[in-house]
């Protein structure tokens, strides 16, 4: 698997170890800034220590420290002069000649942390030889405080020769940690993850294979928990994808014989119509059962071969009056005020909706028709009703009727096709493809209710577009 278009470095593993490296780096940073001041503070404190030896050895011996024995002192030392306070008085314990005036004084008695990180920049960035004088405490209480004079270049050549030191320590632990880091990272998370990867992408070339469904082996938890969820939908969609292909044979087979069996249905139609003008009483009894049987499975056939298709186009928006096309509907299926199954609309006449007039035509069509066939199914009259409104999100409109309800077993597979209708023997095609019709216009179909005092279907519309938000 290629490491990323950007090369190693846009990679997961050359971030991270990028990312190891800056941070190991910076602590190194830390932890060098504030040891060179300690160096810097040490180096000067040795020195100190050093001047406090000679004095004391001058003030035991006095006349016996020659000129020379002084100079081979001070040497000693690496300072110029050396002042010792043992009581009220400053006293010039050892001294020679100062190259040039003193530039700066440092009193090491008072220096904080960031006084000292203070001071040891300034050395580090100032290439000039310059004479400085440093104050300090004696050590074991051998006085009130001593001064020595001293070169700067000394002290800055030490400092940098430490300095270099460190950052060479700190250099080859930041890219031991790196390294360490970078194998224990790609191995507990890079590679699971280039292993899912791999995964996605030999299942997309052969998602109805089931051997490319991945089998979860990560030890790390959350990468444990999605390899369970990529199986999970792996295999769901695997399922999917293999009912899709058997429907899809299914539908070639039967659109491969729909002519020939639509001309033999249509051919026993006509017979059992010429039947009808039978005076024989049996044939008589019988022809409406045949006349009906054969009705249903050429409709059956129709809707079969209509959704098999699934040829439905867009949803054409245009905004026209709600009212108007309910009232087509109740006309087309025979209903109206006065008759045996009543027909009530609640609707205002200004009422206007934006959608598809044809496709919303065969959703009403097809909710009114169920629920004018479950009435005559129950032997008696009763009252289907459609209403509609809006708010400020959508339209809605409402299909209800007085019927005996529906069957708890229509009730789970409502919406989906041969898998129970909302009538006995019905397909489940009708409610299925209105449904669909509603949801290419961005709405939803729900059955509200359904009990012993009727069936309530309400149609969602929304009013507002897809909003997507900026990236």
């Amino acid at each position: 698997m290629q490491e990323g278009r950007g090369g190693f470095l846009n990679s997961l593993s050359g971030r991270f170890l990028l990312l190891t490296i800056g941070f190991v780096m910076l602590a190194e940073v830390l932890i060098f800034v504030p040891s060179i001041a300690r160096f810097r503070a040490d180096y000067l404190m040795a020195r100190l220590e050093k001047a406090q030896i000679a004095s004391l050895a001058q003030i035991a011996a006095q006349d016996m420290v020659t000129p020379e024995l002084e100079a081979e002192l001070l040497a000693n030392a690496e300072v110029f002069n050396i002042v010792l306070r043992r009581d009220e008085f400053r006293q010039l314990v050892l001294s020679s000649p100062i190259p040039s005036p003193v530039t700066n004084d440092y009193d090491l008695r008072m220096a904080g942390p960031l006084t000292l990180i203070k001071d040891a920049a300034a050395v580090l960035l100032d290439n000039d030889n310059h004479v400085i004088r440093v104050i300090g405490n004696p050590t074991l209480d051998a006085g009130i405080l001593i001064e020595i004079t001293l070169q700067s270049a000394p002290l800055r050549a030490a400092m940098v020769e430490y300095g270099l030191r460190i950052l060479l320590l700190s250099a080859l632990i930041s890219v031991v940690t790196a390294a360490l880091l970078f194998v224990a990272v790609r191995k507990l998370l890079v590679l699971p993850i280039r292993r899912v990867v791999l995964h996605m992408q030999a299942y997309a070339q052969a998602p109805e294979d089931a051997r490319r469904v991945i089998e979860p082996t990560a030890s790390v938890t959350e990468l444990r928990l999605a390899e369970e969820a990529l199986q999970s939908l792996q295999t769901q969609l695997t399922s999917a994808l293999r009912q899709r292909e058997r429907l899809a044979q299914l539908g070639g087979a039967v659109s491969k014989i729909s002519h020939d069996l639509r001309n033999i249905m249509t051919s026993a139609q006509l017979f059992a119509d010429r039947l009808e003008g039978s005076t024989d009483p049996t044939v008589a009894r019988f022809v409406p059962k045949l006349v009906g049987s054969i009705t249903r499975a050429v409709n059956l056939t129709e809707a079969t071969l209509a959704f098999g298709k699934a040829e439905e186009p867009p949803p054409r928006l245009i905004r026209f009056v709600i009212l108007g096309l309910v009232q087509e509907v109740m006309e087309a299926e025979g209903l109206g005020p006065d008759g045996p199954i009543q027909a009530l609309i609640d609707i205002n006449p200004a009422l206007s909706v934006r959608a598809d007039h044809e496709q919303l035509f065969r959703v009403l069509s097809n909710l009114v028709r169920n629920a004018r066939q479950a009435l005559e199914a129950q032997g008696g009259g009763g009252t289907i009703e459609v209403s509609a409104g809006e708010n400020e999100a959508e339209w809605w409109l409402r299909v209800g009727d007085t019927g005996p309800g529906l069957p708890v077993k229509a009730r789970e597979h409502l919406f989906s096709p041969f898998q129970g209708g909302a009538r006995r023997g019905g397909t489940g095609l009708g409610l299925a493809i209105a449904a669909e019709l509603v949801r290419g216009h961005g709405g939803r179909l729900d059955l509200a209710r359904s009990d012993d005092a009727g069936t309530e279907f309400m149609i969602h519309l929304p009013k507002g577009g897809v909003s997507v938000d900026p990236l």
